[in-house]
């Protein structure tokens, strides 16, 4: 993710040689990574060969307990691991024995808890970054920024609940639809307009878990009931037309 792209970039430039694995990497992640980030063959290869270990993965029910025994066993004897990531990602029995044995040499991590603290090369940071008054005030200038940017081009940026969907608006009509992510609801949307002689100019359709998002730029002008008629198939979810 954009964050780990981030954290490889800032360990080459000190001078790491920085490996990376992510089987499901955006086009916009793999743009801003260097060219000098070496992509692992597998994620049993990067365990192998690292001395240190990023984690920078969402807790999802797949991920829970990602590190654990059977990951820690084919790391190198004396691995650092970070996890600036969610807690609940290293099984923390696992990790404490492999901390007791040697195998994990340190563990630097903002989510501790309890069985954490006092650990010896058990490194436990405040989980406070966002709670600093620049943060703050940087939050709150991105979201009204990026609310503004979805108001007067229908793109979607850093969305909890819809994926980062943007097209570079121009001239053009624009038809933004919110909708769940299901079969064949593009495949209705583009029919209702070819239905209604509209040429598609350009097109984006994104979607995250259960929702998803299309951006159709078009020629010419909008029917007067256009927005109503795609309001109506089952799925969707909000229709704007943006000129």
């Amino acid at each position: 993710g954009a964050i780990g792209a981030l954290v490889a970039n800032a360990a080459h430039a000190i001078g790491m040689d920085v490996s990376g694995y992510d089987p499901f990497i955006s086009v916009k992640a793999a743009w801003s990574l260097s060219r000098a980030v070496h992509r692992a063959d597998s994620l049993d290869s990067l365990l192998a060969e690292s001395d240190y270990i990023s984690i920078h993965i969402p807790l999802l029910p797949d991920t829970r307990n990602f590190i654990n025994r059977d990951a820690i066993s084919k790391m190198k004897k004396g691995i650092r691991i970070l996890n600036f990531a969610r807690g609940e990602l290293v099984n923390t029995e696992d990790l404490l024995a492999a901390l007791k044995d040697g195998t994990v040499s340190c563990y630097a991590t903002d989510f501790p808890n309890e069985e954490l603290l006092g650990v010896e090369n058990v490194i436990p940071i405040p989980h406070l970054g966002a709670s600093t008054p620049e943060s703050e005030d940087n939050c709150a200038n991105m979201a009204s920024h990026q609310l503004r940017y979805y108001i007067e081009t229908g793109n979607i940026v850093n969305s909890v609940n819809f994926p980062d969907c943007e097209i570079h608006k121009t001239d053009k009509l624009r038809i933004t639809v919110a909708h769940r992510n299901v079969p064949n609801m593009v495949g209705q949307i583009t029919s209702m307009l070819a239905s209604r002689n509209i040429n598609i100019d350009n097109m984006m359709n994104k979607s995250k878990g259960n929702a998803a998002y299309t951006i159709i730029d078009i020629d010419g002008t909008a029917p007067e009931n256009l927005l109503a008629q795609l309001s109506n198939i089952n799925g969707v979810i909000k229709v704007r037309i943006i000129p």
